[in-house]
């Protein structure tokens, strides 16, 4: 869960490959550093803590070199330091490199370098790699053009786990070396020059020409080529993929926090997501799907598998796809699915969701089903991720890029894109009543236009923040569809204002929960699916029973005097309603981690994209 960049070309690359790290600040901030070369010497300057830091080291300003590696640190092996912050170097200093991911065997290696006479100076996984490459390096007998790659493939033939490596070295000083397994990262082709990134917006602002590389596979960069390599050292040939982001939609365009910009960005990317996906006459249209009536029929179970936010809105998914295909679907946590056995083979669906596309756990998952023979499908945000290149089956939500690490607009966009995927089963199957599905898609339509409408209770959301912003624990209370927004209104709230919260089926309250309930406590209650609400009000009257003050987020119409705060938000068919109610809950949890001075943005421990287990 690091970020990283790369530069070759022949402008001084210190400013690139800074200006790249904090465009990636959001997958790891506890440390950062640059590797340039400097005279055909490798110069490494780094610093704990946050990215701009960078800017108050003595001579950051008076590097020259063109070619460089950068890395923005999300610690996993060695506590936050500047020791323990990338790029690092081997021992002879001929060697530097940035690493994200984790060397599951490190111990091991660091044992038989420490036997052969190399030394350690971090707590880090990732000084194994440069001091390994020294190794073969020196043990190689031809002196070529290769020499340093061939001494690169065979120390990656040591590593076990996952990594994206670059490298730099005094031994080609015009060269840069990069290799990928089970971890992002994109080379940006551009004049005379080559990026390298983790993720595509950090370099999009210069280039929207991509390379996308996959597992075990290697790339040797000059200034005006990119030769790629397998783990057998045979040349392969990569096309150029072009990327139609907008720079732009990665700058915080006047918002305060990018976690603000993309709540507001919802209606669009709603809009984007659907396309030209659901026309109101005639059927659902999936370009890259060609599933078949007879296929579907043979399915016996769904699966949706993801991590965090995604697998709520897989939540979502599953009472969608059990209502209108009328097919048996589970929802599970990629990180728990692959080590209890799930009973998987040749008629099962499995739907994987990453709004990133390099949720590791989640491929991790994906690579377990397709090994049983279940046809696999992804959903994702990111074109060409690793994702995409793993599943039978890809399609994309265009919410566009997602900066902040609370995830809000990639949210909502994977339940409108499963809502439109669960109507093109529904019609293929013929499982469902005509009007249904016609009623549903006209909602679908609606949907920008109505959350824009929820946006406006921004000032009582801000108000009702004002009140609870102190408070230590807070709890979240739904039945059927509200429980699965329950879960992701607490779940936003634990990750950016780092307040304890639970979500609970409001009808579990009196076998447990409820004993946690007491004066001046506050509980959240979401009330939308008409044939809910008696029993709804009804769970939510026990918390004001015993001294509980409410907030409630509905579109039905609701007794005024029973709670302290209501939120009316429009109507829409409850199947739908979470796209709407989630609004406000976002709201909340932005605002109270406002009042609370937080870096909205950039929670602690967190990071966007989580790329190891």
């Amino acid at each position: 869960m690091c970020g990283i960049v790369g530069y070759i070309g022949k402008q001084k690359a210190s400013p690139i490959l800074i200006n790249g790290l904090l465009r990636l600040e959001y997958r790891g901030y506890d440390s950062a550093g640059i590797a340039t070369i400097e005279e055909n010497k490798i110069n490494i300057m780094k610093v704990k803590g946050r990215v701009k830091n960078l800017y108050n080291l003595d001579g950051i300003d008076n590097l020259k070199g063109t070619i460089g590696i950068a890395h923005t640190r999300w610690a996993t092996h060695g506590i936050p330091s500047t020791q323990n912050a990338h790029p690092h170097s081997d021992n002879s200093k001929e060697f530097a490199v940035v690493h994200n991911g984790i060397i599951e065997n490190y111990n091991d290696l660091k044992t038989f370098l420490t036997e052969k006479g190399y030394k350690f100076y971090s707590q880090t996984d990732t000084e194994i790699i440069p001091n390994l490459v020294h190794y073969y390096y020196q043990k190689e007998d031809k002196d070529d053009d290769l020499k340093v790659l061939r001494a690169v493939k065979n120390a990656c033939a040591d590593l076990k786990g996952s990594y994206a490596i670059e490298l730099v070295t005094s031994h080609a000083p015009n060269k840069m070396i990069v290799v990928r397994k089970d971890s992002p990262l994109v080379i940006g082709k551009g004049d005379g020059e080559n990026y390298i990134s983790s993720d595509i917006p950090a370099i999009l602002s210069f280039t929207k020409d991509f390379y996308l590389i996959d597992d075990n596979e290697f790339a040797v960069l000059t200034r005006d080529a990119v030769e790629f390599y397998n783990n057998k050292l045979e040349k392969i040939n990569k096309k150029v993929e072009s990327i139609q982001w907008s720079a732009t939609s990665a700058e915080k365009d006047g918002y305060d926090d990018y976690m603000l910009k993309e709540i507001h960005e919802q209606p669009n990317a709603i809009r984007e997501t659907i396309g030209s996906r659901l026309p109101e006459d005639g059927p659902c249209y999936f370009e890259d799907l060609n599933f078949t009536k007879e296929y579907l029929d043979s399915i016996n179970k769904i699966y949706i598998v993801a991590c965090g936010t995604a697998m709520h809105a897989g939540l979502v998914g599953k009472n969608i796809l059990e209502k209108l295909c009328k097919i048996q679907t589970e929802v599970d946590i990629a990180s728990e699915f692959r080590y209890r056995d799930p009973l998987i083979n040749t008629q099962t669906l499995c739907i994987f969701i990453s709004q990133s596309g390099e949720t590791a756990d989640t491929i991790a998952a994906l690579k377990l089903a397709k090994q049983k023979g279940a046809t696999t499908l992804a959903i994702t945000n990111v074109i060409g991720s690793s994702i995409t290149r793993e599943a039978d089956y890809s399609i994309y939500t265009h919410a566009g890029p997602e900066i902040a690490v609370a995830s809000t607009k990639a949210y909502t966009s994977q339940v409108v894109l499963i809502s439109i995927l669960a109507i093109y089963f529904a019609e293929l199957l013929e499982s469902v009543d005509t009007k249904i599905i016609k009623n549903l898609k006209t909602e679908i339509l609606k949907l920008p236009a109505k959350i824009e409408e929820t946006i406006k209770v921004d000032k009582q959301i801000q108000e009702f923040s004002r009140k609870v912003f102190q408070e230590k624990d807070i709890f979240f209370l739904g039945r059927g569809i509200d429980c699965t927004v329950a879960q992701e209104g607490s779940l936003k709230l634990k990750e950016i204002s780092y307040i304890h919260s639970e979500a609970y089926a409001a009808g579990e309250l009196k076998h447990g929960p409820i004993a946690l309930i007491e004066k001046g406590i506050t509980v959240i209650g979401i009330i939308t699916d008409p044939q809910l609400v008696e029993k709804s009000v009804s769970n939510i009257q026990e918390v004001i029973t015993r001294g509980a003050k409410t907030l409630i987020i509905t579109n039905q119409d609701l007794p005024q005097n029973h709670f302290d705060t209501i939120i009316k938000i429009p109507e829409v068919n409850y199947l739908l309603s979470p796209v709407i109610s989630v609004v406000p809950l976002q709201l909340l949890s932005y605002y109270i981690s406002k009042e609370k001075g937080l870096d909205v943005d950039k929670p602690r421990n967190l990071a966007k994209s989580v790329t190891v287990e």
